[in-house]
């Protein structure tokens, strides 16, 4: 992407330059997200068909049923880390130095996925895992930084060009990553993965003197007596669950339902509780307290939302496989290439709706942000009304056009641009001071409810090559939209002057 480099006229931090009118720390942090994402949305596009893919032809042999379980869990556990992710940027590391460690711990996650072999695989997506978690906490707390004022207007803009870099890397991933992981050698393709991890963590370490001073502090650091207590919790919870598992595996009765089921029902029991705990914490001040109430709201549609649209890894891309015919013109392609449509949408959408919002704002007529997330969740369950019709069509052996995915794709794309950067930024305005890079956590969180919902449907065995799928889902999107629209003056009161 060509910069735009000026004279800052305003007290920006960290550089005397701006990128696109924005401080010059964004285009390091653009640059890393764009990188880390490539790596994440290359291997996350190989992740389902190559567990359900036969042994024969290098793959796993799983059902399609016990692969989109393992997806949505991985996926649920990347946002439930960044819950401890945030917390180490806020009370041990700062942001900073966190990104840079999870850098390497993800980049070492992608490199076990290209070692052939079962338990190396896994332990690389416990790793991808972890990184990920403590990356994405506190690499969006960082561009907040770069706007000190939490009512800039060029705020969402600015968070609208990081998503760009985060969708800049996940379209060009299944091109490449995708294609060679199906075409060549799935090893090699996660081993791509790995090298795009590495590529953003240079980016990162080389544009660190252009960052705010700020993300390198820690704003609550952790006591000595605190540190300890946090080490030997630790260490006993550790204890606790290796030697249950330990006697599992001499009984011979492990499974992968046993890794699987404890961490769904802890994808969905830990973000309530820790909305819940944030809430009731007496030192928030009265207006914070109301604005926690106000998130809340934003919270569970967010949930929602990415239920739906996380399936694109998943059910969608089950579908694409089985259901949908991979040639268009003439030209045949892989399945996980349709995993390139929503970053090439919202390539195209992104810079128009930042110029719409912002014009909008100039005239006093920028929808709320409560308005925004409304129509997010009409769409999202508008495409998968899209979707109940092309599992309909797609009854026996009969393959449907790949036009039917082009539209959903696009639908989706449309509301996350009303959702996702603005959520993003949302939370950095409303998140309490004592829980600045946390809140990053827990809207991640968000993400892992969804997710962890799609992957209980699973293990109970819920039907995802279905027309009621499709439906029920798309309808309660849809109705959490008008709910939402309905109430949005009582949720704008609890916001405290936010906008």
């Amino acid at each position: 992407m060509a910069s735009s480099l000026k004279t800052a006229s305003t007290g920006t931090p960290g550089s005397e330059k701006t990128f696109l009118g924005h401080p010059m720390g964004l285009a390091f942090l653009f640059m890393t997200e764009m990188w880390e994402r490539y790596s994440f949305y290359g291997m996350r596009a190989l992740l389902v068909l190559y567990l359900a893919t036969n042994v024969a032809d290098g793959g796993f042999g799983m059902k399609d049923a016990t692969a989109v379980a393992i997806y949505s869990v991985y996926n649920a556990m990347v946002y439930l880390l960044a819950l401890p992710g945030g917390w180490l940027g806020d009370r041990v590391w700062g942001a900073r130095k966190a990104v840079a460690v999870a850098g390497v711990v993800i980049m070492a996650g992608h490199f076990l996925l290209a070692v052939p072999a079962q338990a190396s695989f896994f332990i690389g997506l416990a790793l991808i895992a972890a990184g990920s978690g403590v990356l994405k906490a506190n690499i969006s707390t960082m561009v907040g930084h770069l706007y000190p004022d939490k009512n800039d207007p060029r705020r969402d803009g600015g968070f609208t060009i990081f998503y760009m870099g985060i969708n800049l890397g996940a379209f060009v991933a299944p091109l490449t990553i995708g294609w060679v992981g199906q075409q060549v050698n799935w090893h090699l393709g996660f081993a791509m993965a790995g090298v795009g991890m590495a590529l953003g963590l240079l980016f990162f370490l080389i544009g660190s003197r252009h960052l705010s001073e700020k993300s390198s502090e820690v704003p609550a650091p952790l006591s000595p007596v605190e540190r300890s207590t946090v080490i030997r919790k630790a260490l006993v919870w550790l204890g606790v669950a290796g030697a249950a598992y330990a006697v599992i595996g001499l009984a011979g009765l492990f499974t992968i339902n046993w890794a699987l089921w404890p961490l769904t029902v802890l994808g969905l029991v830990l973000p309530a509780w820790y909305l819940f705990r944030i809430k009731r914490d007496k030192e928030l001040t009265p207006i914070e307290q109301g604005r926690m109430s106000g998130y809340v709201w934003f919270f569970v549609a967010a949930a929602i939302f990415w239920g739906i649209y996380d399936q694109t890894g998943s059910t969608l891309s089950l579908f694409a496989k089985n259901s949908t015919e991979s040639t268009l013109f003439g030209f045949d392609f892989p399945e996980s290439w349709f995993q390139s449509l929503n970053p090439l949408f919202v390539m195209a959408l992104a810079p128009l709706f930042a110029m719409l919002w912002v014009a909008l704002f100039k005239r006093n007529k920028e929808p709320s942000t409560l308005s925004k997330f409304a129509a997010a969740l009409v769409l999202i369950g508008g495409s998968f009304g899209v979707m109940m019709i092309a599992q309909g069509m797609a009854s026996g052996d009969t393959k449907v056009s790949p036009m039917w995915l082009v539209s959903v794709y696009f639908i989706q794309t449309v509301g996350e641009l009303c959702l996702s950067p603005v959520g993003l930024s949302l939370t950095t305005k409303l998140a309490p001071v004592k829980y600045s890079s946390q809140m990053m956590g827990v809207w991640f969180l968000a993400v892992t409810a969804g997710d962890s919902v799609i992957a209980l449907l699973q293990l109970i065995g819920a039907p995802t090559d279905s027309q009621a799928w499709f439906a029920s889902q798309g309808v309660l999107a849809a109705l959490a939209g008008v709910a939402i629209f309905m109430y949005r003056k009582k949720v704008k009161a609890l916001m405290g002057g936010v906008n």
